[in-house]
């Protein structure tokens, strides 16, 4: 079973009433010890109700090192752009972001830059011509990135079909950082891991200093566990509202659909349905994964190699591994 492209909305509520099916706890462990040989594979845990039902370690790192989570990255940082909004360091979704970015905009950008907004970032709808695939080797290479991703040309309008690419993340970074006026490091850390009470290590940065926007960040597989309940639990952490609940249900509602993998994406999540039920995921390069289940109460990370080759179904080896090694013992009679 794969994953199945949903049609239907995703769910305006983020607490359900029905009680999710307790774990077949024999049925996980033996399906976890056949999936020991998974090429690349880190780590595993998978939670309900936030208390850890298996939690594996099968080469690298233990569950509280620190792992590149590439494009995972993309996740906190549109969930960092909620908070923004909420404490008013951004005026909405809809707020046109060349105004924030003022002198940044190169001279040869094409004019429609001037229409993004917000959520045309959050949602990969900017409409320039993608930095990630083929260009991204030299859009890395560039001396200016900001600057590369503003002046690609433009091959849909604004707000029009899904572009996949970091460099539109990137851009969203930079709204970030000027309109805070702190890097997107300390955005991260005090927004996000001091609440949620673990550390962000720094990261990558471009030739101007500007944090590399939805790549490169790196979190323990506990720590992005911690972040995904927050998630799950509506944006709550003990008590606390870290993250704006309107905002997430605004993040789990499709706003596009990818061309590459036919899937569809909100604010910077991924939306799926798989065994009956409703999947939010985060994704990053190489098997980095944090899957959402809240029907099932379910919260998955999965952390892998992040230097391996590209090859062609990449993720989709992850998906099984949700849809097929673990689901089966909370779906099937559990």
């Amino acid at each position: 079973m794969t994953f199945r492209i949903t049609r239907r909305l995703a769910l305006a509520g983020l607490t359900l009433a029905a009680v999710p099916a307790r774990a077949d706890t024999a049925l996980l462990s033996r399906a976890l010890d056949g999936i020991a040989d998974t090429p690349g594979l880190r780590a595993l845990i998978v939670a309900q109700n936030g208390a850890p039902v298996a939690e594996r370690v099968f080469r690298g790192g233990g569950l509280d090192r620190p792992t590149n989570i590439k494009s995972a990255s993309k996740t906190l940082l549109a969930m960092l752009a909620g908070i923004a909004i909420e404490r008013g360091v951004l005026t909405g979704l809809d707020q046109r972001v060349a105004p924030i970015l003022g002198n940044r905009i190169p001279r040869d950008a094409p004019p429609e830059v001037r229409d993004i907004t917000l959520r045309h970032l959050l949602s990969m709808r900017a409409g320039l011509e993608p930095t990630s695939g083929a260009n991204y080797g030299a859009w890395v290479a560039s001396r200016d990135w900001l600057a590369y991703a503003l002046s690609r040309p433009m091959v849909d309008e604004p707000g029009g079909r899904m572009l996949y690419s970091t460099g539109t993340s990137h851009i969203l970074a930079a709204v970030l950082a000027r309109a805070s006026r702190r890097s997107v490091h300390d955005l991260a850390q005090a927004w996000l891991g001091t609440p949620l009470g673990f550390t962000v290590p720094g990261w990558t940065r471009d030739p101007q200093g500007l944090h590399f926007g939805g790549n490169e960040m790196a979190l323990s597989p506990r720590a992005l566990l911690t972040f995904g309940e927050c998630c799950r639990n509506g944006g709550v952490h003990e008590g606390r509202q870290v993250i704006p609940a309107d905002f997430l249900r605004q993040a789990w509602q499709p706003q596009a659909r990818s061309a590459c993998s036919g899937q569809m994406y909100g604010l910077g999540w991924w939306i799926a349905e798989a065994r009956g039920q409703q999947v939010l995921y985060a994704w990053g390069y190489g098997g980095q994964m944090l899957y959402l289940l809240p029907g099932l109460g379910l919260t998955v990370v999965m952390t892998s190699d992040a230097d391996v080759p590209r090859v062609r179904g990449q993720v989709q080896t992850r998906h099984a591994l949700l849809t097929e090694a673990i689901l089966p013992a909370f779906t099937d009679g559990a």
